[in-house]
């Protein structure tokens, strides 16, 4: 099974490509801006170093949110597309899901993936050090943060982290810093994807996955909304 990820949802770019044997191909830049014009080339790029072409592929993964309204919309028109032009199935793994999994590898306390919603507020949820959810995903302001997270002590990963970190040291809270990468990777959402197809099957994947918008998108944009912000 050859499988294709890509993430364009926070301030980042990645796209990797994985078969039954591991990783066979992957990219990744730090970007704010531009997703969709970098999108595309980035693919073709992995493709080419990977010696596949689109008709080489059986599975695609994308990342669904929480991130910003435009990363979301770039990401999900483009695995849509490449989907349904090549009847491919179609597997959907979250941001927060994405920024926790490398972290449960070295872990032994609870992990609170984090994202910066801005306006004074994160995404947050909270796992395991096996991985599995404590929480859902969360939208929290934070001055409120503290009476949802579980029992700590804490490992901290994600765009979010400077943020949360504040909030548990006023508040006496064990914590340490992780040191993976803050933003989600397209070579960890493979992998999770991987591991989905194995225990679901293909098969329950072809209906395309829905954004994750925990805050409601706006529609009216030109009227003073930035269009990256977090959704």
């Amino acid at each position: 099974m050859i499988l294709l990820a890509f993430d364009t949802a926070q301030g980042a770019l990645s796209a990797a490509i994985r078969d039954a044997e591991g990783e066979i191909a992957c990219l990744f830049e730090e970007r704010t801006r531009g997703h969709a014009e970098a999108l595309l080339p980035m693919i073709e790029t992995v493709l080419a170093e990977a010696a596949l072409g689109f008709s080489d592929l059986d599975v695609l993964a994308v990342t669904v949110g929480p991130g910003t309204f435009t990363g979301l919309r770039v990401g999900l028109a483009a695995a849509r597309g490449i989907a349904l032009a090549r009847k491919l199935p179609l597997i959907g793994v979250t941001t927060l899901e994405a920024i926790a999994e490398p972290v449960a590898a070295e872990a032994d306390e609870t992990i609170l993936a984090s994202f910066d919603a801005r306006r004074e507020e994160v995404y947050m949820q909270a796992f395991a050090a096996d991985g599995t959810e404590q929480t859902g995903p969360l939208l929290v302001g934070l001055e409120t943060a503290l009476a949802h997270l579980p029992r700590g002590p804490f490992v901290l990963s994600g765009t979010g982290t400077p943020l949360l970190a504040d909030v548990l040291e006023r508040a006496g809270r064990e914590y340490r810093l992780s040191e993976t990468r803050p933003q989600p990777d397209a070579s960890i959402v493979a992998r999770i994807a991987q591991r989905l197809a194995a225990e679901r099957g293909l098969e329950t994947f072809h209906t395309p996955p829905a954004p994750l918008y925990i805050r409601a998108p706006d529609a009216k944009l030109p009227g003073g909304r930035d269009p990256g912000e977090a959704a």
